[in-house]
């Protein structure tokens, strides 16, 4: 059966990002809007997390001096990142993280009501904040309230099969419900917050296996992309996915190697990776520039698991062979004693935090009660983990407004779009997330808030779902086996080349990987020839001047191009003149 609704702004997809949209819209008067989900417990956000899930922003506490400036030098400085997006991710951060707050999400301050902060990965001042592990999930808990009192309309139950472009705009999306009926929504926006590829790689953070990789259907009617070989990947626990971050890490458990059966038990990391397991806890994406460093340890993990076929556990029941506190290094040591909140000659003798689980017990007991709540008791049994996909740093191309670069009314925002370069602070996915849903909200209500899908469009739709078929879809299991063993965290320049019978969304990511691997090791990935490390490709550094933009355009052509990127605006602040233009609308321009 096939119905059809119109509907002035159409968002997809339930997360933080798409919520925060709704929101947004409602608040700036734009009132016919729909919410159309999977399911409002399905995304990302809301099911997935990490020890100490992590929300970047402006520096709001302490001595410490911070601007809006410095830490766009930050977000700019991770390279292959456009200047006036880094701009605009910190000169909103403040803003959205207190939108938050006034939703209820409960950061944490002192008693002087400043909100406590933390360094993170290639984050030079303390502007990390965190609710605990699921801070994601209370984001999305908050929006929600707010959605249902500002009675936002949310489809649940639907999955977007195919979005409607006619011309160089998109006008709406099809979708379909668990018995198979279609529904067409025509729109005069659409803002597409699907979330990042979950369903491409085998080993992967994302909460549910079922999770499809969505922002395939904007590839497919050419919407551009940029960083799409820019796939973050750390440790994670696979039976409960899950980061293994933060003091999973910083307790220093035992890394345990066995067969497939569980037999021949191995440990295979000796006391001098003990201070770098510690720094794996804030240094959780592997990172090419510190593979002598922590991020060497996830090449043994993948190792084991991918070239030896064996499974990978941590311990936490007792020490690592040869454990002392006193040869670890000075930062490893003097956290965990203050941490622990003992002197050193009492971390030195067997105590009550002796061993990784009484160190974690005390230090973060939530860690602890996380696995319990899902069937793991870390004080019995061992935790099995892999090399796994978290968060694709790149995405679809967006304009500062979060618009389509190539494509009008299509705003996607959240995951799906690639603002991020080759690194990024841990925790500016939260922000930049909220941040797209502010901008594209602006956007629409101060250019877009008419009706311009005219009715000779809406009759074409209308012939179109008379007939209409689901585009044909391909085996997610094959994507993710491929995508693991080519375009993971070691990628082959020699056995990257086209590969059969894979869904568009794969064959895509690929291709971009294949060409990206022509400069060399960078970010995420490693590259290297004949499957050996000890032949790393060494990165041509002067493309972390550039961007990486990707377009499907047919089955045989996919292009590919390296664009600069685009500097830190050095806009003169002239209060009169930034007045004048507001007042007269043309801050949209």
């Amino acid at each position: 059966m096939n119905s059809m609704q119109r509907v002035h702004t159409l968002i997809i997809g339930s997360g933080a990002a798409g919520l925060c949209a709704a929101v947004r819209l409602k608040e700036l008067g734009i009132d016919d809007i729909l919410i159309a989900t999977d399911g409002l417990d399905q995304g990302t956000s809301i099911n997935t997390g990490s020890d100490k899930q992590t929300y970047y922003k402006l520096s709001l506490c302490g001595k410490e001096s911070d601007s809006i400036y410095d830490l766009a030098k930050t977000l700019f400085n991770g390279g292959s990142m456009h200047g006036d997006i880094a701009l605009i991710e910190a000169a909103y951060s403040a803003r959205c993280f207190l939108h938050l707050v006034q939703l209820g999400v409960k950061f944490p301050t002192d008693k002087y009501g400043q909100f406590a902060g933390y360094k993170t990965d290639h984050d030079p001042r303390q502007r990390a904040t965190s609710v605990g592990p699921y801070t994601s999930r209370d984001m999305c808990l908050a929006l929600i309230r707010r959605v249902k009192e500002l009675q936002i309309p949310v489809q649940e139950q639907f999955h977007c099969v195919e979005l409607l472009k006619y011309g160089n705009r998109v006008c709406g999306a099809v979708f379909e419900d668990t018995n198979n009926n279609t529904k067409t929504v025509i729109a005069e926006n659409v803002i597409f917050a699907v979330g990042g590829p979950g369903g491409l790689y085998e080993h992967s953070v994302y909460p549910v296996q079922h999770q499809t990789a969505s922002i395939g259907l904007a590839l497919a009617i050419g919407a551009e992309a940029q960083n799409l070989p820019e796939m973050q990947f750390g440790l994670a626990s696979i039976k409960h996915r899950w980061n293994v971050s933060g003091t999973y890490m910083q307790v220093i458990p035992r890394f345990v190697s066995t067969n497939q059966d569980g037999s021949d038990e191995q440990e295979f990391l000796t006391p001098d990776f003990y201070s770098k397991i510690f720094l794996k806890g804030y240094q959780w994406p592997f990172d090419v520039k510190k593979i002598d460093g922590s991020s060497l340890i996830d090449i043994l993990v993948y190792n084991e698991t991918i070239k030896k076929n064996r499974r990978v556990f941590l311990d936490y029941r007792r020490n690592p062979t040869g454990f002392d506190f006193e040869q670890l290094s000075d930062e490893a040591r003097i956290y965990l004693e203050k941490s622990l909140q003992q002197d050193s000659a009492v971390c030195r003798l067997p105590s009550a935090v002796s061993t990784p689980i009484e160190r974690l017990e005390k230090m973060n007991p939530a860690a602890i009660q996380l696995y319990a709540d899902n069937g793991i008791d870390l004080h019995s049994e061992m935790l099995e983990i892999a090399v796994c996909a978290q968060h694709n740093n790149g995405g679809l191309a967006g304009t500062i407004w979060w618009e389509s670069t190539n494509i009008k009314h299509l705003f996607p925002i959240g995951e799906v779009n690639g603002s991020h370069g080759v690194t990024r602070p841990g925790g500016a996915a939260l922000n930049a997330g909220q941040v797209g849903a502010f901008r594209a909200a602006e956007y629409i209500a101060n250019r877009y808030s008419g009706w311009t899908v005219d009715n000779e469009t809406i009759a074409l739709i209308q012939e179109k779902m008379q007939n209409y078929r689901e585009p044909p879809t391909v085996s997610a299991e094959a994507d993710r086996k491929v995508m693991s063993q080519y375009g993971g965290m070691i990628r082959d320049i020699n056995r990257l080349a086209a590969f059969p019978d894979l869904s568009l969304t794969a064959q895509i990511y690929l291709d971009a990987i294949a060409f990206a691997c022509s400069i060399g090791s960078r970010g995420s990935g490693l590259v290297c020839r004949d499957g050996l490390i000890s032949s790393m490709v060494p990165e041509d550094t002067a493309y972390r001047d550039k961007v990486l933009v990707s377009r499907y355009i047919s089955e045989e052509h996919i292009e590919h191009r390296f664009e600069p990127v685009r500097p830190i605006p050095d806009a003169e602040l002239w209060f009169e003149t930034v007045w004048k233009e507001y007042r007269e609308g043309r801050t949209y321009d």
